[in-house]
């Protein structure tokens, strides 16, 4: 059985998404342990010689640093913080982003900068491994002074107390420790603010989205190739030179793969009456592109952050430094996430200006794309909700990391609101998918119509493939059911 191990080792976006699809197990390598082991070593033995204030360790927190905690109430301290800073309302967090969680947080913990005991890093990896999921809530986060309302949720059930996620079933977490003979937690110092601070809810949602987006920008591909050769559309826009000229390598590498996907078809040999096409088929590689870009960025910026210690503060053993600052502060990747928004967003909407044009009476095919319109509506509604769903991404595209409410009687005074730039952004990627669930319903309807000439081999092997999920539609039917189909057929990776 594959095991990943937890290590010094780079882990990759690419690498999550395998760790989570194939549910690989994961372990801490021995490298992990014994940087986890001395790190603690040191801040106990840090604690019990030095008469200076550490911040969160023998101090309060935020605007309480200045209160000095005794000896005997450090661990007090540590879990009051937990379970004060639980404070998440709104909407549960997805299974799958909870679990991303957990296999981040134990990361970053894993490079011995942190302070936690070995046991605590454990656990998380045994919630992991047994699929045991704190109930966290998506509201609570500014994103600033780490995910500190989430993580307190994610952390409540180490102490036995919170609920967890068992088989689809929630259960007191004292319930689940017991199940599995697991002692509760006793937080030792510094390990509550190692828990509690950290980007690791809005990385899990911005990793979680962006792994989506990837997948989603080689759909939209291949969705504008249906729905261009559906379309009639000319290929000369899509010639290298043009885009050589420009520079810009997601538009050039767009380019190439809709000329690959549509090389052979018989539909784009044919003599065309019109000289140029609308910009929301002539443009696909300048819009997409800009989109493969954007993810190329963000990308490298989550990356980063995965691999990166966010809690505070921060301990280094070998030059023997406790340095209180600021690395929970989420303003790397809120504005990568607020980014990424607007780059999916913009699959969805120029998706949705091409389905209004196969259903618009144009270029032979038929209004609403059904041989009898009139006593059929056809694919009119579909294009109202995809449209609907543009406008609701415009809305959500506002960037979150422009706003900040100061905090904590403004000791945190700046917030990224890293969080709800995370949260929106997952929102956007699933529109779009439903949008472009959308396009392909359309694109496949109108390829008929071009009847008997045959698109490429690609296109063709692609609509076979929908058609066995999605039917040709002859006269009007219930259309939810279809289109929802089409979003399991995108979810599935056709």
């Amino acid at each position: 059985m594959e095991i990943h191990y937890i290590s010094s080792e780079r882990l990759t976006i690419e690498r999550v998404g395998e760790i989570l699809d194939r549910h690989i197990p994961i372990a801490l390598s021995q490298d992990a342990v014994q940087r986890i082991v001395r790190c603690r070593e040191y801040l106990d033995s840090k604690t019990e010689e030095s008469n200076d204030p550490i911040y969160g360790v023998t101090t309060g927190f935020g605007s309480l640093c200045n209160i000095s905690i005794s000896a005997e109430d450090l661990g007090t301290l540590q879990k009051n913080l937990v379970m004060s800073h639980a404070c998440g309302t709104g909407e549960r967090v997805p299974s799958q982003i909870v679990r991303l969680m957990l296999l981040l947080k134990v990361q970053s913990l894993s490079y011995g900068h942190s302070g936690v005991q070995l046991e605590t890093v454990q656990r998380l990896v045994d919630f992991y491994n047994n699929d045991v999921l704190p109930l966290v809530f998506q509201q609570g986060s500014l994103g600033a002074s780490g995910d500190l309302a989430p993580l307190a949720h994610l952390s409540l059930p180490l102490l036995g107390l919170g609920e967890v996620e068992v088989d689809g079933i929630e259960l007191p977490a004292s319930e689940v420790l017991e199940q599995f003979g697991w002692e509760p937690i006793s937080l030792q110092s510094k390990e509550g603010l190692a828990l509690l601070n950290g980007t690791q809810f809005m990385s899990a949602f911005g990793v979680w989205s962006l792994l989506k987006a990837m997948r989603l920008s080689r759909q939209a591909d291949r969705i504008a190739a249906v729905s261009l050769d559906a379309f009639d559309g000319r290929i000369e826009p899509f010639c290298d030179q043009v885009h050589i000229v420009r520079g810009h390598r997601g538009q050039i590498e767009t380019a190439r793969t809709m000329r690959q996907l549509l090389e052979g078809s018989q539909i784009l040999a044919q003599q065309k009456a019109h000289v140029q096409d609308p910009y929301s088929f002539r443009c696909i590689p300048q819009v997409h592109g800009a989109t493969k870009d954007t993810i190329s960025y963000v990308s490298m910026v989550l990356e980063n952050e995965i691999n990166s210690v966010t809690d505070n503060p921060t301990v280094f053993p070998e030059q023997d430094m406790v340095v209180s600052a600021g690395n929970f502060h989420g303003q790397p990747i809120a504005l990568a996430m607020d980014f990424l928004a607007i780059a999916v967003a913009e699959l969805a909407n120029i998706s949705e200006r091409r389905i209004y044009r196969l259903i618009s009476g144009s270029r032979g095919l038929p209004s609403f794309l059904v041989a009898n319109p009139g006593l059929n509506s056809g694919f009119m509604i579909p294009q109202y909700t995809a449209a609907s769903i543009v406008s609701q991404n415009k809305g959500l595209c506002m960037p979150a990391s422009v706003d900040s409410i100061p905090s904590s009687q403004s000791q945190e005074d700046h917030v990224s609101m890293g969080s709800n730039a995370a949260t929106k952004l997952a929102r956007v990627v699933d529109n779009t998918e439903r949008v472009l669930a959308i396009e392909l319903f359309n694109a496949a309807q109108a390829l008929h119509f071009r009847r008997p000439l045959r698109s490429s081999v690609v296109v063709e092997r692609l609509v076979e493939k929908y058609r066995k999920v999605v039917p040709y539609i002859d006269n009007d039917r219930v259309m939810y059911p279809l289109i929802d189909a089409s979003v399991h057929f995108l979810q599935n990776d056709f």
